[in-house]
């Protein structure tokens, strides 16, 4: 596919759940109809991008300027620090208003989380994408709204790709590896970038499980160490202990690692719609393609994210302002603006329909339809996500494929019991 031209918990029980109070960066700080008859919501998010604070901070000063009694307090951590925070948070009763989050079973199962009907608009709520809206509920309540979709697709770039002597782009996991090796030793650059560390281990290792027919589990049952799973492990060990790799694989974070490959200095490499975004903003000249996902056979696979808004309920009081914000948010000139200039793609009917023919979204809407998503609806995800996190660059160090699935598969089965 030729490159785009678009330059465009800490579980806490359900008592300890009402004891959240009305202090600091919690649930009831600046309390609805408080003594200035304004509302404060405290709203923590992640950075998709080095613009996201940017867009953010766009919204709310365009919602507060036409809602003067609503004002939000903003916070923006990386995703490798997010979870801590929340955390950190929900310990010292201060859990935020609005969470822009991964995983939430785990929340909606502890009783912390508001319903999403009690949060949006029926209107709003009407016009996310039902498969999306689906992926939101626990036991049969929606509690979350969906924010963002995504794709991961290969990210390859034709300069190292003809300086190594690569005639194709690879399809296949074997294909990947020998086009991987010429790069590294031919170049001065990395062959492919395996970013294993904590902000993304578990996306890139779900990458290439799908792409051996394996997944993480489902609703009812997180399964880690099976042998697709396995099996794949091994051959991303394989690269890794070949040299294929950049070095130190372990402790290599997804956003270096592509703003690495923008720089022209890594062969191959798994990205996101926004990756191509911000290639065109930072290194237009920069000759690359994008294509599917290499899999172990060549068949179609890849990851799916869909990141969510929830709100914590705490004290019950916020709910209305939090609707409000919901609502202005995904209107379809607002959110679609947003969602273009991370580069995702949108959740909602409208903002499909706005978005429809963005060159920039394409080749991930493409893929889409082969997606495997994380198993965000068992309340053992989290956990299992946190393991994967702190132990999966463990295969870069020499620890068996078995041993470190099988500790990983651990953890989820502590937190399913």
């Amino acid at each position: 596919m030729k490159r785009t031209a678009r330059t465009s918990i800490l579980a806490l029980s359900a008592a300890s759940a009402l004891l959240l109070t009305s202090c600091g960066f919690s649930g009831g700080g600046g309390s609805q109809g408080g003594e200035d008859g304004v509302t404060t919501l405290n709203m923590l998010v992640p950075t998709y991008s080095p613009g996201t604070k940017a867009l953010w901070e766009g919204v709310i000063k365009d919602f507060e300027a036409e809602h003067e009694d609503i004002d939000i307090n903003l916070e923006v951590q990386s995703w490798d620090n997010l979870e801590g925070v929340l955390k950190t948070k929900l310990q010292g009763n201060q859990a935020p208003d609005i969470y822009n989050g991964g995983a939430f079973a785990e929340y909606a199962a502890e009783g912390l989380l508001a319903p999403a009907s009690d949060i949006a608009s029926a209107e709003t709520f009407a016009d996310f994408q039902q498969s999306f809206a689906d992926a939101e509920t626990y036991e049969g309540t929606q509690y979350a709204l969906p924010l963002i979709a995504s794709a991961r697709a290969l990210f390859y770039n034709e300069t190292l790709m003809k300086e190594a002597g690569v005639e194709q782009v690879p399809t296949t996991w074997d294909e990947l590896y020998e086009a991987s090796k010429k790069i590294s030793e031919k170049t001065k650059a990395a062959g492919y970038g395996m970013p294993l560390a904590s902000e993304e281990a578990q996306g890139e290792s779900l990458i290439w499980f799908a792409g051996n027919g394996g997944n993480f589990g489902d609703a009812e049952k997180i399964s880690v160490d099976t042998p697709a799973n396995i099996e794949a492990a091994k051959f991303m060990q394989k690269m890794i202990e070949d040299g294929v790799t950049q070095n130190d694989p372990g402790a290599t974070q997804r956003t270096p690692m592509l703003n690495t490959f923008i720089q022209g200095k890594v062969g191959f490499a798994y990205g996101l719609p926004q990756t191509a975004v911000q290639i065109e903003k930072e290194n237009p000249d920069l000759k690359y393609g994008i294509a599917p996902v290499a899999t172990k056979d060549g068949s179609a696979a890849t990851l799916g994210v869909a990141d969510r808004l929830m709100s914590f309920k705490n004290d019950g009081s916020k709910s209305e302002a939090v609707k409000e914000f919901m609502d202005y948010f995904y209107s379809a000139p607002v959110y679609t603006k947003w969602v273009s200039a991370e580069g995702f793609l949108p959740t909602t009917k409208s903002g499909s329909e706005q978005l429809d023919g963005d060159e920039t979204l394409k080749p991930f809407l493409d893929l889409l339809p082969n997606a495997v998503f994380y198993p965000t609806t068992n309340p053992a995800w989290n956990a299992t996500d946190g393991a994967f996190k702190s132990m999966m660059g463990e295969i870069a160090t020499g620890k068996s494929a078995e041993d470190v699935l099988g500790g990983i598969q651990a953890k989820a089965d502590a937190a399913s019991n």
